[in-house]
């Protein structure tokens, strides 16, 4: 399968890294680059100020694609409080601007460190995944089997609301320096 990822930074690239481990192709494109030919599944490892732009520009292009939506929408001027209305998220405002696409909501509780390392402490790293379209989630599990990660479907992609308090929590506990950016919350499953 082929993976798009948007964005060069930690995470695009640890997310990157971990579809390769599972045998995937992937490819980074580029901010503004003119006609890309996108994937089957598209990851969004970008900022949530960057979305709603990347969506608008490629709209016609990411109709019928699984895009994953990873953004902790924080506000990063106070680092208390998400940008979004309490009761929606950054991926359920994505769906709203791609409705031809399958939004999925993805490496938002997991950091850069352990996506590399595949372990939160002692734990294998699970990726919780939430959305509506459930071919889309048996892809995008499918396409992770084989990579040092574990997947867990967390449910309707309302679910990503509770992700994104999860992914809040999780920053400002090591912004704070309480919890290592190379560690978060596991799971045992």
């Amino acid at each position: 399968m082929k993976v798009s990822v948007i964005g060069k930074g930690n995470m695009g690239q640890a997310i990157a890294k971990n579809f390769e481990a599972a045998g995937q192709s992937v490819e980074f494109i580029g901010h503004g680059e003119a006609q890309p030919n996108f994937g089957d599944l598209v990851v969004f490892a970008v900022p949530f100020a960057a979305e709603k732009d990347l969506a608008n520009q490629y709209q016609a292009q990411l109709a019928g694609k699984i895009v994953v939506e990873i953004a902790n929408p924080l506000n990063f001027d106070n680092w208390d409080e998400l940008v979004v209305p309490s009761d929606s998220s950054a991926a359920e405002i994505l769906q709203t601007v791609l409705p031809q696409s399958k939004v999925l909501k993805a490496f938002n509780t997991t950091f850069a460190g352990t996506l590399n390392s595949g372990q939160v402490g002692d734990n294998q790293t699970t990726v919780l995944v939430a959305g509506d379209d459930e071919d889309a989630k048996e892809t995008f599990v499918s396409a992770l089997s084989g990579s040092p990660l574990a997947v867990m479907d967390a449910g309707k992609l309302k679910r990503a609301r509770e992700m994104e308090a999860l992914g809040f929590l999780q920053m400002t506990l090591a912004a704070q320096d309480k919890i290592s950016w190379n560690g978060g919350f596991g799971i045992n499953q």
